[in-house]
C-alpha cells in the first residue's frame, strides 16, 4: 500500500492513509478507508473536545520514547473523537473507558510504566499512576496522558504507520495477526482505522484546533 508521509524534523506524526491502494492483501482495509473517507467531525463533538484540548496539547508535546519526536495532537484528537465522541464518561461493550476508550488492564500497565519512568509532567501525579483505579480512566487528564503515551509507544514501535498504530490500539500490540508489515485483519479494527484516518485528515486539512 502507498502512504503519504507527514513528517517534520521535530515531530513524528502518524501517516494518513489518503493514498491507500486497493491490492488483494489490503482490499478490506481499502473498503473501510473508502467508507469513511468523506466523514466530517461533528461540531458539537469539536466543542466538547475543546474543553480538554489544553491537556491534549500538553501531553502530546512530551517526548516519551525518542528525543524531539512527539505524536500529532490532531491524531490524538481524531482517535478520541472516533472512540468516544469526546465523552469522558463513555463505556464500551468491552468495558473500555473514557475519552480514549482504554481497557483497565492496558491503562494500568501503561500507568505503571509512566510512574517508574524519568518523564515528568503536570496534571497527574505518579502516585496516582502507581495505584491506578478503574474509575480513574474517567479522569480526562489521566485518560489523555495514557492515550498520548500509548500512541507514542505504538508510533515508535510501528514507525508511524497509522494502520498499524490503530491496530495495536484496537486489537492489542501483541495480537498474533499484527506485524510490522500488516494490520490486524478484523472488521472492527479496519473500521476504526478508516474512521480515525478520515478524522485525522479532516483535522489536518481544516486546521480546526489551530
Amino acid at each position: 500500500m502507498r502512504l503519504r508521509r507527514v513528517l517534520t524534523a521535530h515531530f513524528l506524526l502518524l501517516i494518513p492513509l489518503v493514498l491507500l491502494s486497493a491490492t488483494e492483501s489490503c482490499a478490506t482495509l481499502y473498503s473501510s478507508v473508502s467508507k469513511y473517507k468523506n466523514s466530517r467531525v461533528q461540531l458539537q463533538d469539536i466543542e466538547k473536545l475543546k474543553e480538554y484540548d489544553h491537556l491534549i496539547r500538553y501531553f502530546a508535546g512530551i517526548c516519551y520514547f525518542r528525543p524531539k519526536h512527539k505524536v500529532s495532537p490532531d491524531f490524538v484528537r481524531a482517535l478520541i473523537l472516533a472512540e468516544s465522541g469526546a465523552n469522558s464518561k463513555a463505556i464500551s461493550t468491552k468495558n473500555a473507558l473514557g475519552l480514549g476508550q482504554i481497557l483497565y488492564e492496558t491503562g494500568d500497565r501503561a500507568a505503571k510504566e509512566l510512574a517508574s519512568s524519568l518523564t515528568s509532567f503536570r496534571y497527574v501525579s505518579k502516585r496516582k499512576l502507581s495505584n491506578l483505579k478503574e474509575e480513574d480512566l474517567f479522569d480526562p487528564a489521566i485518560n489523555i496522558l495514557l492515550t498520548c503515551y500509548l500512541v507514542a509507544k505504538y508510533n515508535f514501535k510501528f514507525e508511524g504507520r497509522l494502520d498499524l498504530v490503530v491496530s495495536a490500539w484496537n486489537a492489542g500490540e501483541y495480537t498474533e495477526s499484527l506485524s510490522r508489515l500488516s494490520h490486524a485483519p478484523y472488521q472492527e479494527t479496519e473500521d476504526l482505522i478508516g474512521k480515525v484516518n478520515a478524522y485525522y485528515v479532516y483535522l489536518l486539512r481544516n486546521r480546526v484546533f489551530r
